[in-house]
């Protein structure tokens, strides 16, 4: 899994040459979206149902002094324990597009996707579907969101891609062009190895990398995100998400350095990829891309991390009203939005 690994869609090039490096419904629906209960401004943005803001990031509300963090070094230790041993993956990653069936073909057809659930909510004006390899008790999913009346987004400079894992990358593209897919570079080999990959393009332009490699349980193996600061985000992801820091790897030539954060090894789970570019700061994170939402034992002490470790909480730890569903929803030091959701409420959804 570590060849196929690219720090940058730049790095691509065509096979001649290597590449150089009821009830039940209406809960489950406002467990992520939120619906109608709470506004989705304190998770999306003051203009989520129109349009969301240019810069694509909620309105940010001042980390409150909390009496849950921790005051000395042995109370950070139990925390950072905490965060290790807690349970958690990542659930649903949801961003917004401008066709949603159009979308769902293109996911079905070219990328072999399931569609798991799909609804449409004309009261709030947009409708949503749910799309994946395998069961949401299990396996990663996508959220799509079509905004009635929006048919473009910004996807900006931050959102890097989608990794999609495949047994023939070349076969795979050939069908995405049978269907009048875009593909943005063809098949080609990785630095260092024998591994093909290529970088397609979905309806809205979201990027998704093909990376030829064996079976695995998650097929959706991973997302790009790009960060201002590789230490900081590790540090954060680390000790707040809990997650590990499963691969490093500079790339001179491209002016960049990855760091792949996870809940489990590559070859098994969907994995989190952070990338650098030497000098640059801050991303432009348009308006499509939303959040991750991470499944965890305990929304309060998640809260507490979060806030401990540098992140800001947009929306405190607690149920959400008539769901009951306990949610806290918060950014890390880039301004990169998630939701944690308790994992046994998001089970019981599921039922």
């Amino acid at each position: 899994m570590a060849s196929l690994q690219l720090p940058s869609m730049s790095t691509l090039k065509s096979s001649s040459s290597p590449l150089p490096s009821s009830y039940n419904s209406s809960r489950r629906l406002a467990l992520i979206q939120l619906g109608a209960i709470i506004p989705q401004s304190q998770i999306f943005g003051e203009n989520f149902i129109q349009l969301a803001k240019a810069d694509g990031g909620a309105t940010r509300t001042p980390t409150r002094v909390d009496p849950s963090l921790p005051t000395s070094s042995s109370e950070e230790e139990t925390l950072l324990d905490w965060t290790k041993k807690d349970e958690r993956r990542m659930l649903h990653v949801v961003y917004r597009v401008g066709d949603l069936e159009k979308t769902i073909k293109f996911y079905r057809e070219c990328l072999g996707m399931k569609l798991l659930r799909q609804r449409d909510i004309p009261e709030e004006k947009y409708s949503n579907a749910f799309l994946g390899y395998g069961p949401e008790e299990s396996n990663l999913a996508i959220e799509l969101t079509y905004n009635y009346g929006v048919d473009k987004y910004d996807i900006g400079s931050g959102f890097g891609y989608f990794g999609i894992g495949v047994q023939n990358v070349a076969e795979t593209v050939a069908l995405i062009k049978t269907k009048g897919g875009k593909v943005i570079q063809d098949p080609g080999l990785v630095t260092g190895g024998s591994s093909k990959a290529a970088l397609v393009e979905d309806p809205t332009g979201y990027k998704f990398m093909l990376l030829e490699k064996m079976p695995t349980p998650e097929p959706l193996c991973k997302m790009m995100l790009r960060v201002g600061d590789l230490d900081r985000s590790i540090n954060f992801y680390r000790k707040a998400y809990g997650m590990d820091l499963l691969r490093r790897r500079k790339y001179p030539e491209d002016r960049s350095e990855i760091a792949v954060m996870g809940y489990g090894p590559e070859d098994k789970t969907a994995v989190l990829e952070l990338t650098y570019t030497y000098g640059i700061k801050e991303y432009d994170k348009g308006n499509g891309y939303g959040q991750i939402a991470i499944g965890t034992d305990d929304v309060y002490k998640t809260a507490s991390a979060v806030k401990f470790y540098g992140g800001e909480i947009i929306l405190e730890p607690g149920p959400l009203p008539i769901i009951n569903t306990k949610i806290t929803a918060c950014l890390d030091p880039d301004g990169w939005k998630s939701v944690f959701v308790d994992n046994v409420d998001f089970q019981k959804e599921l039922a």
